[in-house]
């Protein structure tokens, strides 16, 4: 019994002995009757305490389904887009959540329609030289073991009203470690669907290794003819404009580009354009296959008004350590020059947990004062098969092939051995026509990469290689190296 029923039935109680006491001198008639009333009240009040006791319990239940009902709209708000998105309390206004898509660390409002995040990635490199002279003409006649930061990179990237994108990045790393550059500064326009319209500083999306990105590239560095044609006027940090367009089968993008950043304001600045476009006939769960041509124009070199110098046309011998190693494959700076065009294919394919790309780049270079124009060519082909069955699959956002998920991620406490990919790569880069002897390039490379989880991995790569040179005659004395380097990275990205 309620403490409420129990109150009742004490006054009950207290009100019977005052009626029937004989101070009061009522007949026992007359008693009974008050008796009676005062119970049917009892009875009466006792129905209205049930009714109000009932009508309590289903406010309650029905407070509590829509408590739940709130909870689980939070909770479908908070998981969306990242699944695991936490509400901040205490610290952040109500409508604000914390979220960490692959472990980068974001704020966003409950809406998912502005967001900032914190990205970085480091790439450090450690290796040595096998490196062995023609002749004692050569030069470099020594190459230098020891380590590098290929990228030291920190910034952040945003969105604001869902529509627009931007992103701040500093890389304190490259050939001189500690030395900030102005990696990207950019805004995007998405608010197409399919449609993305960028400006600023941004990493040029011209060629398919290019758009691949350098956390999934294959091996440490990009093949020499996909790196000298990317500096002409493309590649990372390159003030451009333009944008790009896809569909699941389809990609299509071009830009006018500038001057990359630290780029001296008071010279004329270059000027030049890319464009690039493919197809994806097939693209399902047992394989895939891309299809793709590129461009690229140089319409003016920049530099110092009155000169008209391209100084790009050179690359190191496919690892990075020792800067010293690009005087190998190298044209000089080649003077009046009008302009220049790289033309180029591209094509990649998956089947299963075996992948395969290649590109090839045809190189002209216009010259002014009656000189004949310069032709250059080259390109490579690579390949990779991950021994623990995880596969590169095709993003039509990008364009390209992203990279390795491991399924079972390194961790001593629960198992996993993450994810283990070989690869293997021919490279090819003529500079020789005419007068001009830069050198050719043949170059084998071996990789084995292992994907410690999605955000680390090691890289191991052996590079067996030569570069055969001769001075300009009269004297045609040889001036080429051959190489063997072992160089590994240690990678973490966010």
């Amino acid at each position: 019994m309620s403490k409420t029923k129990l109150g009742i039935a004490a006054t009950a109680a207290l009100i019977g002995a005052m009626t029937a006491g004989p101070s009061y001198g009522q007949s026992a008639a007359g008693s009974d009757a008050e008796i009676a009333a005062l119970k049917q009240q009892l009875r009466l009040m006792e129905q209205k305490l049930d009714k109000l006791q009932k009508q309590t319990a289903a406010n309650t239940t029905a407070a509590a389904k829509a408590n739940a009902k709130a909870d689980a709209k939070i909770n479908r708000i908070n998981t969306a887009n990242a699944g695991a998105a936490i509400p901040v309390k205490g610290l952040a206004p109500s409508d604000t959540i914390v979220k960490m898509p692959n472990n980068r660390p974001t704020i966003c409002t409950a809406d998912n329609l502005n967001c900032i995040s914190i990205t970085s990635r480091l790439h450090f490199d450690a290796g040595g030289y096998d490196y062995r002279p023609d002749t004692a003409l050569t030069a470099p006649q020594h190459a230098q073991n020891g380590v590098n930061a290929r990228r030291a990179r920190i910034g952040v990237l945003g969105t604001f009203a869902g529509d627009w994108d931007y992103g701040l990045i500093y890389d304190f790393g490259g050939t001189q470690d500690g030395t900030a550059t102005l990696e990207n500064a950019y805004i995007t326009y998405k608010g197409i669907k399919g449609l993305y319209i960028d400006g600023g500083y941004i990493d040029v999306p011209y060629t398919l290794d290019e758009a691949t990105g350098s956390n999934n590239m294959m091996f440490l560095e990009r093949g020499s003819s996909q790196t000298i044609a990317t500096a002409i006027a493309g590649g990372d940090n390159r003030s451009a404009l333009g944008g790009h367009a896809n569909g699941d089968w389809w990609w299509v993008g071009s830009y006018v580009t500038g001057p990359t950043s630290g780029f001296v304001h008071s010279n004329r600045p270059p000027v030049g354009a890319t464009a690039r476009g493919l197809v994806v006939p097939v693209n399902n769960q047992q394989g895939s296959l891309l299809l793709g041509a590129d461009a690229e124009f140089l319409f003016d070199t920049g530099g110092v008004t009155g000169t008209n110098t391209l100084s790009t046309l050179n690359d190191r011998i496919e690892v990075r350590i020792d800067p010293g190693t690009n005087a190998l494959l190298n044209t000089g700076a080649l003077t009046n020059v009008r302009g220049a065009q790289v033309l180029s294919g591209e094509a990649a394919g998956q089947v299963g947990s075996f992948y395969a790309q290649g590109e090839y780049f045809d190189y002209r270079i216009n010259r002014l004062a009656g000189l004949p124009d310069l032709h250059f060519n080259g390109g490579y082909a690579q390949a990779s098969y991950v021994l623990t069955g995880e596969q590169r699959k095709y993003n039509p956002v990008i364009g390209a092939y992203g990279g390795i998920n491991p399924k079972n991620p390194v961790r001593w406490a629960t198992g996993g051995w993450g994810a283990w990919e070989v690869a293997a790569r021919y490279s090819q880069m003529s500079l020789n026509d005419l007068t001009i002897l830069g050198g050719e390039l043949k170059s084998t490379t071996v990789g084995l990469n292992w994907y410690v989880n999605s955000n680390m991995r090691f890289m191991f790569d052996w590079i067996h290689g030569s570069v055969a040179k001769t001075s300009a005659a009269p004297a045609s004395n040889d001036i080429g190296a051959h190489y063997d380097v072992f160089a590994m990275r240690t990678q973490v990205a966010f």
